[in-house]
């Protein structure tokens, strides 16, 4: 498979070695210094690009793919407010997206784990909830695109909470999510549950980005051929 690289970073080489090692063919990497070459052949060529940017540049880094005729998966996380509005564009024009929070199946499977739990401590209301969740110091969004991911996991199943806040609660339908940058972190999300007797914690902890990075090369390779909005679900069946 033919696959083009949006972003450059440690995840963008971490992908193409990974891309590589499973024979897969980069023939072309665009990084903030050669924005010219969305409108390349070897771009053009590609049979989906994986896009690992910034919040600011994401979105017109899917049109210039889209335009060029390649599907686009993406990591890219800090820009959810859009969402709504992305995925009514990808159907409205016949565009191919795959998009998550977290490529890592062991993430994947934790919303999942998270889901089922907030469903049962729906009924023990004697439990409070919050979650914490720490990265690396060059992560820009905070608190981050899964950790908000696992929130509205939480809201959806569970009655007493409605909206998520960044630290501090005034309002006790509200779910606090903690932000810790440091050092080099991968990732850390924590989810706590705690009444007078006990305490329930679930936590995911990511060793290092190769996880992320080779969830990203099978989704690409899962997208390739596929229309419309796709996401982790659709590759994993988790549900």
């Amino acid at each position: 498979m033919k696959i083009a690289l949006i972003g450059y970073g440690k995840m963008g080489k971490t992908i193409e070695r990974i891309a590589q090692e499973r024979g897969h063919e980069i023939v072309s990497i665009i990084d903030i210094d050669n924005q010219n070459d969305f409108e390349s052949d070897a771009f053009r060529s590609a049979d989906v690009a994986i896009e690992f940017t910034i919040p600011k540049v994401a979105l017109e880094n899917y049109k210039r793919a889209f335009a060029a005729g390649v599907p686009v998966v993406s990591g890219t996380t800090g820009w959810s407010e859009k969402l709504p509005e992305v995925k009514a564009d990808v159907e409205k024009n016949g565009y191919t997206l795959f998009w998550s929070s977290n490529f890592s199946l062991g993430v994947n499977v934790f919303m999942a784990v998270n889901k089922y739990l907030a469903s049962l401590m729906n009924n023990f209301t004697d439990y409070s909830v919050e979650m914490t969740e720490a990265h690396h110091i060059h992560k820009l969004d905070a608190p981050s695109g899964t950790a908000i991911t696992l929130a509205e996991g939480i809201i959806e199943k569970m009655d007493r909470k409605t909206a998520w806040v960044k630290e501090a609660a005034t309002k006790p339908e509200e779910l606090v999510i903690k932000s810790i940058r440091e050092g080099e972190v991968p990732g850390m999300h924590s989810i706590r549950y705690e009444s007078d007797v006990d305490v329930i914690t679930i936590t995911h902890d990511s060793k290092n980005r190769e996880g992320l990075a080779l969830g990203a090369v099978i989704a690409a390779e899962f997208t390739a051929g596929k229309k419309g909005f796709l996401g982790m679900n659709d590759l994993l069946k988790l549900g």
